[in-house]
């Protein structure tokens, strides 16, 4: 599955997430990219992008001007200047941009969901904010160019690192206030962040509400074959890397954390072991199975077996004792390693099939839904071996 890993170590704003994205792409891609993302601007703001090191590491620095000045809102600090616009005119801006569906899909959906934080912090309907520290023509250049380079990329899975929002103060059009600003407070609700020693602004309400809206999950660093490494700089320099650092890459689906639940029973019918595994699959279970053992004094049993996830693991537990004779129940944590799934449809002359493919690891394969061919089996008078052999 291919995976990109935004690396927040440092906080995250729209221009060094921009230039980490497009440090993954060779020179004559990025070339296309600012010829594209400057077309569509119309001349009203203008991003270029250059080298730049920091700390001895190599990475992007991205740079949007307006009337000739660069915008210091995105930077870590600085002082502000600031373009009053509303909701209404930042979307007709989009939406006029000779850039695909999608782009000015998700460029209209990030900004709504900015207008929809300031709203809350200002206490209005957010068809009347206007834009101090977002609505600006460089947050539209910042979010435009990340959705466009994600398109790009085309990632199947996103996942990002908990946030470092900074510390202290910032300056804003309303006066001094804590970091993270209110707004992007708002947009990390339900994103893992922490306050760094670094007393500056590292999180912007633009940044919060790009990885709000691209990322799948937070957490660690996944199991990923590293193909490409890109760093967006940031333009203060603080004694540590001021970068986004992203990552892409093929990786698997990190482990699951399971339960299995065993008991031994000596004591019941097959028949009421049967029912007893319809309930505990009917419950959620994952899997259930039976073992053969033997038991104390000689006796012939049973070790009925459960397979589920951590959070199921009470409610089978109770169903395991009301439908068993068992007086006590093990658990035992186990990791399980999956490949990634999909699935598709397959002709077949007596009808569709949806077929199941799983890939990860080195490793492909395809396999028939048995639900599928024995429906087909029945009503056409087949064989499942003849179904299986029509779909090879």
């Amino acid at each position: 599955m291919r995976t990109l890993y935004l690396d927040c170590g440092m906080g995250v704003a729209g221009d060094m997430l921009t230039a980490a994205l497009l440090d993954l792409l060779k020179e004559e891609a990025r070339a296309d990219f600012l010829r594209e993302i400057n077309t569509a601007l119309a001349g009203k703001a203008v991003v270029t992008a250059e080298p730049d090191v920091k700390c001895g590491v190599r990475g992007l620095h991205v740079r949007v001007t307006v009337d000739g000045e660069e915008e210091g809102q995105h930077h870590h600090g600085g002082e502000h200047r600031h373009h009053h616009n509303g909701i209404r005119e930042i979307r007709a801006l989009i939406a006029a941009v000779p850039l695909s569906d999608a782009v000015r899909e998700n460029a209209l959906a990030v900004f709504d969901s900015i207008a929809k934080a300031e709203a809350e912090v200002h206490g209005q309907d957010m068809e009347h904010i206007h834009f101090h520290e977002v609505g600006t023509l460089d947050a539209v250049a910042d979010v435009l160019g990340v959705c466009l380079l994600m398109e790009k990329l085309a990632p199947e899975r996103v996942i990002a690192s908990p946030v470092n929002v900074g510390g202290g103060t910032v300056r804003c059009a309303h006066g001094v206030l804590p970091v993270p600003a209110p707004a992007a407070e708002i947009l990390l609700r339900g994103i893992p962040w922490y306050e760094g020693e670094i007393r500056s602004e590292l999180c912007t309400p633009t940044g919060a509400a790009l990885l709000r809206f691209f990322a799948d999950a937070f957490g660690g660093v996944p199991m990923l074959t590293v193909e490409k490494c890109g760093y967006g700089m940031g333009t203060k320099d603080f004694g540590q890397l001021n970068a986004v650092r992203v990552l892409l890459g093929e990786g698997n689906e990190a482990p699951g954390r399971l339960v299995e639940l065993h008991c031994n029973l000596d004591d019941m019918t097959g028949e009421e072991l049967g029912f007893a595994q319809e309930r505990l699959l009917e419950a959620g279970a994952l899997d259930v199975w039976t073992t053969a053992i033997g038991m104390k004094k000689g006796r012939p049993g049973v070790m009925l077996s459960v397979l589920c996830r951590t959070d199921q693991q009470n409610e089978l537990m109770r169903c395991l004792f009301r439908h068993t004779t068992t007086l006590g129940v093990r658990a035992v944590f186990s990791l399980r390693h999956t490949l990634s799934r999909s699935f598709r449809k397959a002709d077949t002359p007596w009808g569709e099939v949806t077929v199941k493919r799983a890939e990860g690891w080195g490793a492909e394969r395809e396999k028939p839904e048995y639900e599928d061919l024995r429906r087909l089996a029945r009503e056409n008078d087949l064989t499942l071996r003849e179904l299986r052999e029509a779909l090879r």
